[in-house]
């Protein structure tokens, strides 16, 4: 597939896998995705696992992220995990914003914003989660909420962060449903995105600037999802808990 922005590949694991069972399935990617060199393949397993798949992925294509992090240094925050503890296991990337963390832990725009400025500090690659629910889309409200959550939660990156930062359009109403955006859908909020980001930094930065798309990518529907010209790679939730599926959606995006 001829683009000139690298596509990447995300896997989210979610609150899933012990430490035993990370390990049987990140072997099991690294099977399938050997041979795969055009693509950016990473895995977000949780916390408590980080540390062997790191050992396991090590001079592997894969490369690792984390699924959240908090926006402070080390301190007195009971629960929570730091950048610099990320570092520790080679984390390169880390998602923010995800609309699981929006809805369950009421996660603001601000927040988000000011975790993406903390993992720049760490010199990790924040993955920012942006995207409507059924409500807003049937309402006509895609574009003003995607406006509203792209300009907070990209506020105060300078262009150079901007430039290494990855965002992620997750339409909610398709993320562990099994709907997906129609190719129509996808594109024209991409594209959306893609804009916004010219006005708010420039015409440079956007046309490098990286949107995956997320929500249900299955093997069925990722080289349909992949081949869209402002879609820049998935962030996969279910089909990464399974290596040949994981696997087959890293390879169709070729």
């Amino acid at each position: 597939m001829d683009k000139e922005r690298r596509l990447i590949i995300a896997g989210n694991w979610k609150m899933n896998k012990t430490v035993a069972e990370a390990l049987d399935l990140v072997n099991g990617i690294k099977r399938e995705v050997a041979s795969v060199k055009e693509v950016d393949i990473v895995v977000c397993p949780p916390f408590t696992a980080l540390s062997e798949v790191s050992k396991a992925i090590l001079n592997s294509n894969l490369r690792l992220g984390a699924q959240n992090m908090n926006e402070n240094g080390y301190g007195a925050f009971t629960g929570e995990i730091a950048a610099g503890m990320l570092k520790e296991f080679s984390v390169r990337y880390v998602i923010l914003g995800h609309s699981e963390r929006r809805q369950c832990q009421k996660e603001t725009d601000q927040l988000i914003s000011k975790k993406a400025l903390a993992a720049h500090g760490a010199s990790l690659k924040p993955i920012v989660c942006v995207g409507e629910t059924l409500a807003e889309r049937d309402g006509g409200l895609t574009e003003k909420v995607l406006d509203t959550q792209v300009r907070g939660s990209l506020a105060g990156l300078s262009k150079a962060q901007m430039e290494e930062t990855i965002i992620a359009y997750e339409p909610v109403w398709a993320i562990g449903t099994g709907k997906t955006a129609t190719a129509a859908q996808a594109q024209e909020a991409h594209a959306f995105i893609r804009r916004l980001v010219g006005k708010l930094f420039d015409q440079n930065i956007a046309r490098r600037a990286r949107i995956q798309y997320g929500g249900s990518v299955k093997p069925s529907n990722a080289r349909e999802l992949m081949g869209l010209p402002d879609v820049d790679g998935a962030l996969v939730g279910g089909a990464s808990l399974d290596d040949r599926s994981f696997g087959e959606i890293v390879r169709n995006s070729i």
